[in-house]
């Protein structure tokens, strides 16, 4: 007994010394719960986690902002009144001079409480009758008070007081990623909300006679029949005209877009006080910046508006081609659009005060506006503006106007290649010129338009719309 007892003593004594040994010269020390680094060889990269804990409590609550706004936005429908039958249908369907047929349909913000609507230009262009319906199903005949087709934006009154009307908020604050709702008509479906955030700003959708190069990008759901209505923010102002979807159905998948508030807040002023929109021009041609070119430059500024040419009052202020522009009133301007945005807000005779570099250096120069005149020339697909002396001299002629765009897909004329020199015969040297012969034409006439190419040869096309 006293054998066995011994034995298991020398046991349970090396059973001790074994476990000891372990835990003092092979375990590895366990860290402990306060302890975040790890170390990585240094041959790999080192991540740094976020200790922050996300905050869920907060959900965010629209029913204020929708409630403010839902009863400001209308339904706009577009009224023709046939002058009698157009065709042989519709002789045998009975239709006679007078008789109205709804032409299309979207939605309207009420802007003041004594009636004055913003909607987009699409919506009613063409129309013989606008009629707009409240919230409260009544009905008024509205009366077009100003359009500015480039921008697609449109001012409307009906005789109406003590409306709903949504305030104008400052869209130039509003922040990629914070929420907005879209309040609008889609499909006819009256009173209708969704929401979304800011998706991008900036945003380029040049296309036919509308010209608006810095849209607000939401993916708050926009359908057809939601033109016209309004963009809020949480607090139920407004901060865009929702004008446009991207779609290869022509339904929501995700892209919707809206005229800035501040562009559209500075059209309604100018119709408003002017009777016309006072765009107004920096005077350059730039593209931006692309990175590659500025590496190739050896600029060290990789973001801004490379000056391609320059007129007006950008040349009277001293910019000169080849200059980057990097800021504009202190704004930061690292796109095209950015610079045409911004200034798109302002007036002619406005000064400006413009940031940029030249040959490595940083300058500054006030530059005074100036008023930009075009039209549209839809009869020949192209758009025209004022052209200077010297770009009339490169075409070896003293009088002309100049191609700005063209205004349909299918006709590419290249425009820094070709000028009009002639309509009907007739000699144009401006804007105001060719609108004058346009506005005395019979509708349905033909129209002899005169082109020059820079190498001096004149060819005339003739055209009917």
């Amino acid at each position: 007994m006293k054998k066995f007892s011994s034995l298991l003593l020398v046991s349970m004594l090396g059973g001790v010394l074994t476990l000891g040994s372990y835990k003092l010269f092979l375990e590895e020390e366990t860290p402990t719960s306060s302890q975040t680094t790890v170390q990585l060889p240094e041959s790999k990269p080192r991540f740094v986690s976020s200790n922050t804990t996300p905050n869920f409590t907060e959900t965010p609550d629209f029913r204020e902002a929708a409630d403010k706004t839902v009863h400001a936005v209308v339904h706009v429908k577009n009224v023709a009144i046939y002058e009698g039958p157009r065709n042989i249908w519709e002789y045998y369907s009975g239709r006679q001079k007078g008789d109205k047929a709804l032409q299309g349909a979207g939605s309207g913000v009420i802007i003041t409480p004594d009636g004055y609507i913003v909607t987009n230009n699409h919506v009613i262009k063409g129309a013989s009758e606008i009629q707009v319906t409240l919230n409260n199903n009544l009905t008024y005949t509205a009366k077009i008070i100003g359009t500015d087709p480039q921008a697609d934006i449109a001012l409307l009154k009906i005789d109406a007081t003590d409306l709903d009307y949504i305030p104008f908020g400052d869209s130039d604050n509003v922040k990629i990623g914070e929420w907005a709702l879209a309040v609008g008509n889609p499909f006819n479906l009256t009173s209708t909300v969704t929401a979304g955030i800011i998706s991008a700003k900036g945003r380029d959708l040049t296309e036919g006679e509308t010209r608006m190069p810095s849209f607000i990008q939401t993916d708050a759901a926009i359908n057809p029949g939601n033109s016209g209505g309004a963009l809020v923010n949480t607090n139920g102002e407004l901060i865009g005209i929702n004008t446009a979807i991207t779609s290869r159905t022509g339904s929501y998948i995700g892209y919707g877009f809206a005229v800035p508030s501040n562009n559209a807040k500075k059209i309604v002023e100018d119709l408003l006080e002017y009777g016309d929109v006072q765009q107004a021009i920096i005077g350059i041609t730039g593209s931006t910046l692309n990175p590659e070119a500025a590496k190739e430059n050896e600029l060290a500024i990789s973001q801004g508006v490379y000056v391609l040419s320059v007129s007006n009052g950008a040349k009277k202020a001293g910019l000169r081609e080849g200059d980057l522009i990097t800021k504009i009133d202190g704004i930061k301007v690292r796109k095209l659009s950015d610079l045409t945005a911004y200034i798109g807000t302002k007036r002619p005779k406005d000064e400006v005060e413009v940031n940029f570099f030249r040959n490595g250096e940083e300058k500054t120069k006030t530059v005074a506006l100036t008023k930009f005149e075009s039209f549209a020339l839809s009869v020949a697909g192209v758009e025209i503006i004022n052209a200077e002396p010297e770009y009339l001299q490169r075409f070896k002629t003293n009088h002309g106007v100049r191609i700005s765009r063209t205004l349909s897909q299918n006709f590419n004329i290249p425009t820094d290649k070709f000028i009009i020199t002639k309509i009907d015969g007739k000699e144009v040297n401006s804007v105001a010129e060719v609108k004058k012969i346009m506005e005395n034409k019979v509708e349905g006439a033909q129209t002899n338009v005169t082109f020059r190419s820079i190498t001096g040869q004149e060819e005339s096309y003739s055209f009917r719309e």
